[in-house]
């Protein structure tokens, strides 16, 4: 096989440095050599010094999963199920229980983690240790502690554990700023792919800020590594030359593609401090649905003159931005005179600052320069904003809070929405956003379709539509009409939460 080892490289390069400009390349080569050879193994020996004073601040996380739903109790086929498929599922439920009741917990999953503090801290990804019922965690030297989640945030994909019980001699990793991060530095991964615990690889820094990978995160910055890292190194560390932690190892694209992804040694502190302090991580926000004028090429050809901004398509009622005066079309140009070209440098510069903090933006409307002076408030935590959106607190406009708890942001079609998504003169509600995880989302809808109707009942504003669709939640099923670019469709919504006494 080829060798393409950076050792290798190196002594390549050194030596054909004789080559360039001299007499007799040959004397001057093997005159060369020694010196590559030397530089080549001063490597090596850099690599090695990484491995030995990093590794004990790893360790491997064990962890034992809740019982799914399943197992416990009846499947919801059940009664579908042919009788030998329901035997063996209930033999296949009676040996879980059995295994649980006299064996214990199974450890069946395992990941990564980096020692935070000498006071039993230990940082690792949220994904890791997501619906645990134990875990267990084992140090370089042998030594293994149960431990407890401190504080895990889904939205960055970082959760502190603390060990239970007294462990002396910790050595905690050291963090470096990952903003200072340079794409082509060499990078080293530590972790315990496939159960391989300890195994280190080297590659280099293959990209910075990246985003758009993952539906489950709102904070995607990712450091790209051609570090090779595999199932089970979530949540080690990816370290620079100076053994410095500089990302937390997070996803993968395909498995031995060369293609990883770390989560910024930045991001991970900010988050981890306040995990280990209060058990959360707290964001602010503005209160809108966002897209990016880049990233939509629909926006892009109806607002030309604009190279870079965020497209405002839908205003949270009584949030920061609408109590600033943002409104649904108007297109974020900058934040503290920083500018904003994608979805994910809005949030970022918003989602992480103080709570009451006061941020100017410039904005568009109507192809005019605005400022706006907004003060943020603490992103609800997701119980809070269903609880706001199913109308569990005061609201301006009942009737539009029904399309909300379903999971549809709507406004009446405008001039330049029925431009945008080419829907001609027809009168209707335009679906400007939709929540992944609301009632709609499984039926189809996307940004830019007009609703029209609800059953025979026809709609033409965000009320009527509201109040179509509070009607409509005590039935058992009800067909929505919309248009698409022209073209009349339907959806037979099927009960989304039946409400006996709306």
């Amino acid at each position: 096989m080829r060798d393409s080892s950076p050792a290798r490289t190196l002594v390549l390069a050194v030596l054909a440095m004789g080559f360039v400009g001299g007499q007799g390349p040959c004397l001057e080569a093997r005159a060369a050599a020694p010196t590559a050879i030397e530089v080549a193994r001063q490597l090596n020996e850099a690599f090695v010094s990484i491995a030995e004073a990093a590794t004990p601040s790893v360790v491997v996380v064990q962890v034992a999963q809740k019982p799914r739903a399943e197992e416990d109790g009846e499947h919801p086929f059940m009664d579908q199920m042919p009788d030998e498929w329901r035997r063996r599922f209930e033999e296949y439920r009676d040996r879980r229980r059995r295994d649980r009741s006299e064996g214990g917990p199974r450890f069946d999953g395992e990941g990564s983690g980096i020692i935070y503090g000498n006071d039993g801290h230990i940082l690792t990804n949220a994904h890791v240790v997501e619906g645990a019922e134990r875990i267990r965690v084992r140090l370089h030297d042998g030594r293994e502690f149960e431990a407890e989640v401190r504080g895990s945030d889904t939205d960055s994909d970082i959760a502190i554990l603390r060990l239970r019980g007294k462990a002396a001699g910790l050595r905690p990793a050291k963090f470096a700023n990952s903003d200072k991060v340079r794409v082509g530095e060499f990078a080293i991964a530590i972790g315990a792919p496939y159960e391989l615990e300890y195994s280190v690889t080297f590659g280099h820094i293959s990209a910075k800020g990246r985003a758009g990978l993952s539906t489950g995160m709102m904070d995607e910055d990712f450091i790209q590594t051609d570090a090779n890292i595999n199932p089970g190194n979530s949540g080690g560390p990816l370290l620079n030359l100076g053994g410095e932690v500089v990302g937390v190892n997070s996803m993968i694209r395909g498995v031995g593609t060369g293609i990883c992804f770390a989560i910024p040694s930045n991001l991970a502190r900010e988050v981890a401090e306040q995990l280990v302090a209060h058990g959360k991580f707290r964001r602010s926000w503005l209160g809108v649905q966002i897209q990016g004028v880049r990233e939509d090429e629909r926006l892009r050809a109806a607002h030309p003159e604009v190279r870079d901004g965020v497209f405002v398509s839908g205003v949270t009622p009584d949030g920061p931005a609408d109590r600033a005066g943002l409104r649904p079309e108007d297109i974020i140009l900058s934040v503290e005179g920083r500018p904003v070209g994608t979805v994910a440098q809005l949030r970022r510069q918003i989602t992480r600052k103080a709570a009451g903090s006061k941020v100017a933006l410039s904005i568009q409307r109507e192809g005019k320069a605005r400022s706006l002076a907004v003060t943020l408030d603490a992103l609800p935590d997701p119980e809070e904003r269903l609880a706001a959106a199913r109308g569990r607190r005061p609201a301006r406009k009942p009737d539009e809070d029904s399309a909300t708890a379903m999971g549809l942001t709507v406004q009446s079609a405008t001039p330049a929405l029925s431009e945008m998504f080419k829907l001609g003169k027809a009168e209707g509600v335009v679906v400007t956003a939709i929540d992944e995880a609301g009632p709609l989302a499984e039926y189809g809808l996307r940004p830019g379709d007009l609703i029209v109707g609800v059953d025979k009942t026809e709609v033409r504003t965000p009320g009527q539509l509201g109040e179509a669709l509070r009607e409509a939640r005590s039935r058992e099923r009800f067909t929505l009409r919309y248009l698409r670019v022209g073209e009349k469709l339907s959806a037979v919504v099927l009960n989304p939460g039946r409400e006996a006494n709306p």
